[in-house]
């Protein structure tokens, strides 16, 4: 079975290998030692720390096969975004330009640079390893978020975001990261990735245009993929937009890629998961369900059709084996939504 936990420092190794599976673009697993370092032992500290309100903490989780010990994938929540290094996106807007005496009326798209979301919680960090990404494991790694942010709510803000990754030319280059680059940065775009994932972020607001960008005035090329996500980053945001996430006009500052947003309390999977007691019992059930106990450091994910709600009874019926492997015991509460249920 497939497992969700905490990372610990332990699982330095794997966090890397992913980091570097995952190529550029994936700006919140830098391949860089001491950066990476500093994510485990953060996320570590968030989820010993007795919080009431969301503040710079970040959770980081690993996916472990139970058989093999093996790490297979990661997916991550950053608290509260913006608040400790300052998060940039550029938004869209429509500048109207009027003349009556020429009767002459156009509206022009613009680019803006902002700092909109600080204080929002994002959803972050999720990559599965391309053997795993069957039988709903993907599907899992993204929800699972949801469920332990609708267990502990306080530690979240009401606004939750995602920064989808934006699309590439066949050389794995955003094509609207050119255009910045010739006018405004003078490196590279795996530099620019680097810095902003190590954490070194004020060449933006040193470097960045500060006025309104008026899209007209950018390469085709960039301005056909303002908004446009990867190829592969599809399927994630078809689920999120599933979820209840919408676009808002947020896009990333070097790929275009969307931001997309939600209601923490209005996230289909926080709106639909039921907690409930757990009762040990032989089950076999018809759908699948991805199930989560109630604890913080100890927090254990999996889903199985090992699992079955009891809606007369109210009860959550787990296998022997599933309840052990999520450390749950006969009348513990447990969280859980469906994975396939129609």
């Amino acid at each position: 079975m497939l497992v969700i936990r905490p990372i610990t420092k332990a699982d330095f190794a794997a966090l890397k290998q992913i980091a570097i599976e995952s190529g550029h673009g994936f700006t919140s697993l830098p391949v860089n030692d001491q950066r990476l370092e500093q994510k485990i032992s953060h996320a570590e500290q968030s989820i010993r720390s007795d919080v009431n309100q969301p503040g710079d903490q970040g959770y980081l989780f690993v996916l472990e096969d139970s058989e093999t010990g093996e790490i297979v994938g990661t997916t991550g929540i950053e608290a509260a975004v913006g608040t400790s290094t300052p998060l940039y996106h550029f938004q869209q807007n429509t500048i109207v330009h009027h003349s009556a005496e020429l009767n002459v009326f156009n509206q022009l798209r613009t680019l803006t640079l902002c700092n909109d979301y600080t204080g929002a919680s994002e959803i972050c960090t999720l990559f599965l390893r391309e053997s795993y990404r069957r039988n709903h494991a993907g599907r899992f790694l993204s929800k699972v978020r949801f469920l332990f942010m609708a267990e502990h709510p306080k530690r979240f803000s009401d606004r939750v975001i995602a920064e989808m990754r934006g699309a590439a030319d066949d050389n794995g280059q955003p094509p609207f990261w050119h255009w910045l680059q010739k006018l405004f940065l003078t490196i590279d775009f795996p530099t620019a990735d680097h810095l902003i994932g190590v954490g070194k972020k004020s060449f933006i607001a040193e470097l960045m245009p500060r006025h309104p960008i008026y899209v007209g005035l950018l390469p085709e090329t960039a301005q056909q993929v303002i908004g446009q996500v990867h190829q592969n980053t599809k399927p994630a945001l078809k689920m999120l937009e599933n979820e209840g996430f919408i676009h808002k006009g947020y896009i990333d500052l070097f790929d275009a890629g969307p931001t997309v947003e939600a209601q923490l309390k209005q996230i289909k999977s926080v709106a639909e998961s039921i907690s409930a007691p757990v009762r040990i019992a032989e089950v076999s059930g018809d759908f699948t369900l991805a199930v989560a106990n109630t604890q913080l450091e100890g927090f254990r994910a999996s889903f199985s059709k090992q699992a079955q709600y009891d809606e007369q009874e109210q009860v959550l019926l787990l296998s022997p084996e599933f309840a052990e492997l999520l450390k749950l015991k006969q009348g513990d509460m447990a969280r859980f939504i469906y994975l396939d249920k129609r």
